[in-house]
């Protein structure tokens, strides 16, 4: 019933929000005698916030039609290339009539982004796509708004979640032989899922897995999010946020969690924040400031679009991640296709590298709950894995914005350009080469340090000295033996910024992905009609 009057109210306030856009046009366009009045752009400011207040917000485009390639304008087709029920997997093909340019694209690796089913769009990772788009082929998961999904596709659960991620691994594997793995915030934990599935079946598994501010293990420095999870019981979920579908869409009568109640939650967990954001926006518009404007317009432009989410998908994820925390007891059992039931085993893995990252300010995912995927992985031997804490990043900050391409974004590279090339026996030489040194420089480089034992983890910035792990020889493969907790060979850690004279805030996610929204625009380019392509 709250879904149906949400979208009655919605109806009946859709003329009023048109009005308010028509009446900003009128007090803002110099042709209007309104615009000449001594308070026009007061009202004009006005009008213009009551509309954005008031407006449906739909799924925005990714809008990525040129990359710069080493100074070079490379043209960008995007496609769907596995159309699914709930979930499409789309391509961002690379386009270019330079020869040498056409020969780098066509050798780079192949990388699969899962993009978070939690809310918001798979758009929100657009800046990681921009960026990752120069030095890689690029796939994402773009996961589809449940109400649009006829209720004759059947339902949506946690374990289709895994089985989707892992036809797309195979898909890419049968093109390209392997490909590398990419998963942000919530889906680290069923992309952790899909490829244990795959090393305990003796499936070829991905090259390598990052994994970027997920919850792995929720007990850990729990936030605001996991504390909601906690408190609740899974009754009080599915009584409280699962309402069906209204008439009007084609998924009539499935049951959701509606994405108006998810965006209310994301508001009320900083309302000051946000509310100080639309006022800084009316001043921009009185000012005339209209950079900031846009800015403020891109940025809510993507936080205010959400979707629908399956109930049982929603529900099952709250059950196993957040309440049971399946995956780091051991508990976790998944349906497969053909309807067989198999234990999730992250020892199993053996053969994927794993790096894992962090935002010292995740009010999402809280500090040590993605590195605790290195103590499940024991079967990686201790040279495959690194750890990145990225010193003033939140939680957007570690995919999207100046931080994600200075910190973040080089260290995830030369991870992945380090396990594309062909696998060689370890030799003493290559196991006395730190790792940070195999990575490209970065604005600020990072230090590496010893991961000390789980006791003394506070101390790890302090630590100055290079890992000892490191000077001997790394063993084969083939003949390693699982190891223990401190699993993680290498821990990057960026140093703090030098004092400047005056406090620096905290970058909150809402000033990153602001930041995002500005720093790295799009420009497009006609491309010519003889392109080659990558």
């Amino acid at each position: 019933m709250l879904y149906h009057l949400y979208e009655t109210q919605r109806s009946l306030m859709e003329p009023f929000t048109d009005f308010a856009q028509a009446a900003s046009k009128l007090f803002s366009n110099p042709v209007s005698p309104l615009s000449q009045t001594s308070v026009a752009q007061r009202m004009a400011a006005g009008y213009d916030l009551l509309y954005r207040l008031g407006k449906d917000y739909e799924k925005p485009a990714f809008d990525i039609h040129t990359v710069d390639v080493d100074g070079i304008g490379v043209a960008i087709h995007e496609r769907i290339e596995v159309n699914k029920p709930f979930c499409e997997l789309r391509r961002f093909k690379r386009f270019s009539d330079d020869p040498a340019t056409l020969t780098k694209l066509k050798g780079q690796p192949v990388v699969l982004i899962v993009a978070p089913l939690s809310g918001h769009y798979a758009t929100l990772l657009r800046d990681t796509v921009r960026t990752m788009l120069k030095d890689h082929k690029v796939y994402i998961t773009d996961w589809k708004n449940a109400r649009l999904v006829p209720m004759s596709e059947g339902e949506f659960h946690l374990d289709d979640y895994v089985n989707y991620v892992q036809d797309f691994i195979r898909h890419l594997q049968g093109i390209y032989g392997n490909c590398h793995v990419i998963s942000v915030c919530q889906p680290t934990v069923p992309v952790l899922a899909a490829v244990s599935l795959m090393a305990s079946r003796g499936e070829k598994t991905p090259l390598t897995m990052t994994m970027m501010g997920g919850p792995i293990d929720a007990r850990k420095s729990p936030t605001a999010v996991n504390n909601l999870a906690t408190n609740r019981s899974y009754e009080w979920f599915e009584n409280n946020v699962i309402y069906r579908v209204p008439e009007k869409f084609p998924g009539a009568g499935r049951r959701v969690y509606p994405g108006f109640l998810q965006y209310t939650g994301f508001v009320a967990m900083n309302p000051d924040r946000h509310a100080t954001s639309h006022y800084d926006y009316f001043k921009d518009l009185i000012k005339g400031d209209d950079a900031s404007a846009e800015a403020h317009r891109k940025f809510y432009d993507e936080y205010n679009a959400v979707l629908d989410m399956d109930a049982d998908y929603y529900l099952e994820t709250i059950q196993t991640v957040f309440q049971d925390y399946k995956l780091v007891n051991g508990t976790w059992d998944v349906r497969s296709p053909d309807g067989k039931i198999e234990r999730v085993r992250p020892q199993d893995i053996k053969t994927t590298a794993l790096f894992t990252v962090e935002g010292e300010l995740d009010d999402i995912s809280g500090s040590g709950q993605t590195e605790a995927a290195h103590d499940l992985c024991s079967g990686i031997v201790r040279k495959e894995q690194r750890h990145l804490e990225a010193k003033g990043a939140g939680h957007y900050g570690i995919f999207s914005g100046r931080r994600w391409r200075d910190i973040v974004y080089p260290k995830v590279r030369a991870f992945i350009l380090e396990h594309e090339l062909p696998a060689k026996p370890a030799t003493a030489a290559a196991a006395t080469t730190p790792a940070h040194k195999l990575s490209s420089p970065t604005p600020a480089p990072a230090r590496v340090v010893s991961k000390p034992a789980p006791a003394a983890k506070t101390a790890v910035t302090k630590a100055t000295k290079a890992p000892t792990a490191a000077a001997k020889p790394a063993p084969d493969r083939a003949a390693a033996k699982p190891v223990a907790a401190t699993s993680v060979a290498t821990r990057w850690v960026q140093p703090a910024a030098a004092p400047t004279g005056a406090a620096q805030a905290p970058t909150a996610d809402l000033a990153t992905a602001q930041t995002s929204a500005t720093a790295a625009p799009s420009t497009r380019s006609g491309s010519k009609s003889k392109a080659r392509k990558a």
